[in-house]
C-alpha cells in the first residue's frame, strides 16, 4: 500500500510517462511534414493528374475503412402483412362505436392473433365484441358479464387464472383471449357456429337465433370493409364507390 502511494504521488513518474507521449506527437508532426513536402515535390514534377490519382486512392481507402468501422444503419422494421387490413377495420369500428382508433387498432390486432391461434375467423371475434360491448372494455351487465367479450368470471375462472385471475377480465387483451377460447370451446363441442354463438350468449332457448343473426350481420359489415381494400378506387360518381362508402356510415345502434 505504501509503495503504491509513493509511485502515484511521485512527481518524477508523471514526467517519465509524459516523455513517450511527447516523442510520439513530434514524430507524427515530422511524418506529416515529410509527406506534405514529398507531395509538393511530386506535384511539381508530375503535375496535378498524379495528385488527383493519389487523392482518389486515399478517398477510396478512407471510405472502405469507414464502412468497416462505422456501425451499419439498422433497417426499418418490416410492416405487418395485414397492416392495411387492421387499419381499415380499426377506422371503421372507431367511427361506428365512437371509440379511439388507436385503442381499437390494438383490439383488432389481438383479435387477429388469438383467432389465428384458435382457428377462428377474426372478423367473427370482432363481431362478437361489437355486439357484446360495443368496444367498451369496462362494460358490465346486470348478470355479471364484464369487459369487451362480456365474460362472467364465476363461470370461466379457470381460463382467467392463466392471465392473473378474475381481475384480468377488464384487461382488454386478456378478455379477448379468454372470450375467443370460450367461443372455440363451444364450437368444438357443438360443431355448429350458430349454436355456439347462442350458447355464448346464454340464449339457447331462442329459436329465432336473434343473437347469432346480429353477430353475423356485424361480421358482414366487417367483410365489406376488408373487401373494399382489394377493389380499385372508382370515380366519385360511381355507384360502387357510394356503396363502399356507405359501409362507414351506419346509424343503427344495434348493428342490425
Amino acid at each position: 500500500m505504501y509503495a503504491k502511494s509513493i509511485s502515484e504521488s511521485s512527481p518524477g513518474v508523471g514526467a517519465v510517462v509524459a516523455l513517450p507521449r511527447a516523442r510520439k506527437f513530434w514524430t507524427l508532426i515530422v511524418f506529416f511534414a515529410s509527406v506534405s513536402a514529398l507531395g509538393l515535390l511530386l506535384h511539381e514534377r508530375y503535375g496535378s493528374p498524379w495528385l488527383a490519382s493519389v487523392y482518389a486512392s486515399v478517398q477510396n481507402e478512407a471510405q472502405a475503412v469507414s464502412a468497416r468501422v462505422l456501425p451499419l444503419k439498422k433497417a426499418a422494421p418490416a410492416a405487418h402483412p395485414d397492416e392495411q387490413r387492421h387499419l381499415a377495420l380499426a377506422e371503421f369500428l372507431a367511427k361506428r362505436y365512437k371509440v379511439s382508433q388507436d385503442v381499437t387498432l390494438k383490439f383488432v390486432q389481438v383479435a387477429h392473433a388469438e383467432a389465428k391461434l384458435t382457428r377462428l375467423d377474426p372478423l367473427l371475434v370482432m363481431a362478437v365484441i361489437a355486439i357484446e360491448s360495443r368496444y367498451n372494455p369496462i362494460a358490465e351487465s346486470e348478470a355479471g358479464a364484464r369487459g369487451l367479450m362480456q365474460i362472467i368470471p364465476k363461470y370461466h375462472g379457470d381460463k382467467l387464472a392463466e392471465f392473473g385471475g378474475e381481475q384480468a377480465v377488464f384487461d382488454p387483451e386478456s378478455n379477448i383471449r379468454v372470450g375467443t377460447r370460450i367461443l372455440r370451446e363451444y364450437l368444438t363441442r357443438t360443431g355448429n357456429i350458430s349454436i355456439a354463438l347462442q350458447m355464448y350468449a346464454g340464449a339457447l332457448a331462442d329459436e329465432n337465433d336473434t343473437y347469432t343473426n346480429r353477430v353475423m350481420s356485424e361480421k358482414q359489415r366487417l367483410q365489406r370493409v376488408v373487401a373494399a381494400l382489394a377493389e380499385p378506387l372508382a370515380p366519385a360518381s360511381s355507384p360502387r364507390l357510394a356503396q363502399r362508402l356507405s359501409t362507414r356510415h351506419i346509424d343503427s345502434p344495434l348493428g342490425e
